[in-house]
């Protein structure tokens, strides 16, 4: 038997400057709370938001966040998908590793997200941009 992920309920944010963080971040948290994930999980899912959608600000000027409460079975998580018009990503191998940034940062956003989350998924293309995708499970 094959199982699907269902879309249950979602929502597209436009991210375009610093100020659409925070109703980004609180509208992740509502998402959360309707599935009843745990204060936990919350904040690991909002921490990994937070990383892909500064990234998104810093790296391409923003782009969109899809925000979907997902269901595999009786499971329910939270599915956010990054979607950005930027420069693209050149290596992707070498932007998951500890401490590697083309910034000036502490280049722990991409693989720190990716620990925070159940599910991570990257995809990239010189010049058109980078689509990240990630689920956190209520119960994971």
């Amino acid at each position: 038997m094959i199982t699907k992920i269902i879309s249950l309920n979602k929502d597209n944010m436009s991210i375009g400057r610093e100020q659409d963080v925070v109703p980004f971040r609180n509208r992740v948290k509502e998402y959360a709370v309707k599935i009843k994930m745990s204060l936990v999980n919350q904040t690991k899912l909002i921490t990994a938001a937070s990383e892909l959608v500064r990234n998104m600000l810093r790296y391409a000027n923003g782009g969109d966040v899809l925000i979907e409460i997902v269901s595999l079975g009786r499971q329910h998580g939270v599915r956010l998908t990054f979607n950005d018009k930027g420069p693209g990503i050149a290596d992707i191998k070498l932007a998951m590793k500890d401490g590697y940034s083309t910034g000036k940062s502490l280049g722990l956003g991409l693989p720190g997200a990716k620990r925070l989350v159940n599910e991570f998924e990257i995809k990239s293309e010189l010049g058109a941009g980078t689509k990240v995708t990630i689920t956190k499970w209520a119960n994971g």
